[in-house]
C-alpha cells in the first residue's frame, strides 16, 4: 500500500454515518473517494453525502456511486472535509491548489466543522514555500494584478517571480470558476498569515492557496505507517 492510500484509508475513521462531508480534489483525495465508496458499499458507513470540491471530483464520485449534494442544499455546516495538501507546515498551515481547485476547496473547507488533511510524509515542511503558491486571479486586468501580487509578496518578505499557469493545450489554465492561476515561486514564506492578508487585499485576486488555521488534523503516511498530527 502506498503512503497516499494509507493516509486516505486512515481518514475513514473520521467519517460518521448520516452526515454531509466535503470531498477533496487530487491524487490523494482520490484514494479517499475509493475508501469511502468501499465503506458505503460494505455498509460500514451509511447515508453519507459528499460535496465535491471540483468537477473532477464530482465525476469521480459519480463513477464510484458516492451520493453527492450541492453545498447550497446543505442547511448546516458540513460535518467534515477530507482533502489533500501540497505542503503542510508544523503549525498545520497549508499550501493547496496545484491541482487548480483551490477556490472551491477553500469554500467547502470553510463551510465545514472540521478539516482533515491526508498526505504522504514528503508534504511535511519546516516552512511553506518549497512549491509555487497558486493564486487564482481574474483574467481581466491580469498584468496589473500580477504586478500587485509581486509587490505584495515582496512586502511580505518573500519576493519571487510569478508565472501564468498554462494548460496542456498551451493556453492559460482555466479553473472550474472560469479564472486563471498565477504560480508564485517564493522559496520560503516567512509569515504566511501576513502574505495571505496582503494577497486577499488585491482586487484581482479571487483566492490564494494559503490555508491558514483551517486544518484540525493531518494524517501523514510513510513506509512505516501513518501518524496523526492535531492542532494544539
Amino acid at each position: 500500500m502506498n503512503p497516499k492510500q494509507r493516509a486516505a484509508e486512515a481518514a475513514i475513521q473520521y467519517v460518521r454515518s448520516g452526515t454531509a462531508i466535503g470531498l477533496g480534489t487530487g491524487s490523494t483525495a482520490d484514494y479517499f473517494l475509493i475508501a469511502l465508496a468501499a465503506a458505503l458499499k460494505s455498509g460500514a458507513l451509511k447515508d453519507v453525502r459528499g460535496v465535491p470540491t471540483s468537477e473532477q471530483t464530482f465525476r469521480r464520485a459519480r463513477e464510484l456511486d458516492i451520493p453527492t449534494i450541492e453545498l447550497a442544499d446543505v442547511s448546516e455546516a458540513l460535518d467534515l472535509t477530507v482533502d489533500g495538501a501540497d505542503e503542510v507546515a508544523d503549525n498545520l498551515d497549508l499550501i493547496k491548489g496545484l491541482g487548480g481547485a483551490l477556490l472551491r476547496e477553500k469554500i467547502v473547507a470553510f463551510a465545514s466543522a472540521r478539516m482533515v488533511v491526508i498526505a504522504d510524509e514528503s508534504k511535511w515542511v519546516a516552512t511553506l514555500g518549497r512549491f509555487p503558491l497558486p493564486i487564482e486571479v481574474m483574467p481581466f486586468g491580469l498584468a496589473a494584478t500580477k504586478r500587485a501580487v509581486e509587490v505584495a509578496v515582496a512586502a511580505a518578505g518573500c519576493p519571487g517571480r510569478t508565472a501564468l499557469r498554462q494548460g496542456k493545450d498551451g493556453h492559460a489554465f482555466v479553473t472550474d470558476g472560469g479564472h486563471w492561476i498565477l504560480d508564485a515561486s517564493l522559496g520560503r514564506i516567512i509569515d504566511a498569515k501576513l502574505l495571505a492578508n496582503r494577497l486577499s487585499a488585491i482586487p484581482g485576486v479571487v483566492e490564494h492557496g494559503l490555508f491558514i488555521g483551517m486544518a484540525q488534523a493531518v494524517i501523514l503516511a510513510g513506509p512505516a505507517g501513518a501518524r496523526v498530527v492535531e492542532r494544539s
